[in-house]
């Protein structure tokens, strides 16, 4: 791609990434079916229902329900075979009733079906939310005031929910407490082993040295997982976080985890949609990562976090799994988006650019 290319993409990342489309046919529903399951589980659902396919997401295909009187969102596992424990669409499920009955900015969960016969995969229905999905960090057309705005929005989410205790809302046995960053080091060696499609050496040095230099434990909270911007539906014309969405990889762990990975987004080049790297943040209006992390830790009510340099690269580390992932459902033919094989080839950049911080950390 090139420099013309990559501005030009980054550009039109609004109207690539927002909005719905025809129901990939990968990806139909038995409508009928549905419209059934809906009418047996959904207080108050009356058809006729009208389907489409969000156009943004990786993963789990979602779609649009429309009726006469309400708009709901489906997230469903692809069909096929999937990596283990990937797609965990019952658990999205499990932890936005949690957050939902005390308040936390997440859509109405309705119901969740198990049973396979139905579409064809597990799935769940909830509430459509109402609002902005902003898919490029610098924020394109708004004035300084009102990125400032939105940034200091989103950090403000991602500290109240690791506010909650999870015993106390119910989500005390959603993940293991203790040994985090080891268990999840483990776990994404094994899902980027299981999708691997060549030889990466920075993948390779990674898997080494992460698991010999782990930071110590933090307190045990809900994560995200992948907690950021476009995993937001921001208020309509003010800087409201009105839902946070894609669950599909949280669980309980170190808090840290999610506010590095939050950070990272500082670290990725500004030539790509979900980086500001080399911006000018103070002209754009967008906080530093040190004021990030001052908000952050005032509103969480926290010391400032140290080891960032490994945290980065843990986190970059997962994302290049993530995508090698995606680069194996492409292979595999179950990749949920037209822009999977862009996200697939940037395996090696972020590898090469996590490897870079673990050598800041001691590598």
């Amino acid at each position: 791609m090139t420099q013309t290319d990559t501005a030009a993409a980054i550009e039109d990342a609004q109207s690539t990434f927002s909005g719905t489309r025809e129901v990939d046919a990968r990806y139909r529903l038995d409508e009928v079916a549905l419209d059934r399951w809906m009418g047996d589980h959904v207080d108050g659902y009356a058809g006729p229902l009208t389907i489409r396919q969000f156009k943004g997401g990786q993963s789990n295909p979602t779609y649009e329900l429309v009726t006469p009187g309400a708009a709901y969102v489906l997230r469903r596992k692809p069909p096929g075979t999937l990596l283990p424990s990937a797609h965990a669409v019952d658990r999205e499920f499990t932890v936005i009733s949690a957050l939902y009955a005390q308040g936390y900015p997440v859509a109405r969960p309705h119901a969740l079906c198990v049973d396979e016969t139905v579409i064809g995969s597990m799935f769940y229905v909830m509430a459509k939310v109402e609002g902005r999905v902003l898919w490029d960090l610098k924020l394109p057309g708004m004035e300084p005031g009102e990125r400032r705005a939105i940034y200091q929005a989103q950090v403000d989410a991602l500290a109240a929910l690791h506010r909650f205790d999870p015993d106390a809302i119910g989500l005390g046995d959603y993940g293991r407490p203790g040994n985090y960053f080891e268990r999840q080091t483990a776990r994404w060696t094994k899902q980027y082993r299981a999708s691997e499609t060549g030889p990466i050496a920075d993948m390779d040095r990674l898997i080494a040295f992460l698991p010999q230099d782990l930071p110590p434990q933090g307190p045990t909270r809900i994560v995200h997982g992948d907690f950021r911007l476009d995993n937001l539906i921001m208020a309509p014309d003010t800087a409201q976080v009105r839902a946070v969405l894609d669950w599909e990889l949280s669980t309980l762990g170190d808090p840290l985890a999610d506010l590095s990975y939050l950070l990272i987004g500082w670290a990725i080049p500004a030539t790509l949609r979900n980086g500001l790297g080399g911006a000018d943040l103070e002209a754009l209006g967008i906080p530093s990562v040190e004021e990030t992390v001052a908000r952050y830790c005032e509103q969480a009510g926290t010391a400032a976090p140290a080891h960032l340099d490994w945290l980065f690269a843990y986190n970059l580390f997962r994302l290049a799994a993530i995508c090698q992932g995606i680069a194996g459902r492409v292979r595999d033919g179950t990749a949920a988006s037209p822009q999977a094989r862009s996200m697939a080839a940037q395996v090696e950049p972020l590898a090469a650019a996590a490897w870079s911080f673990a050598k800041k950390a001691g590598a």
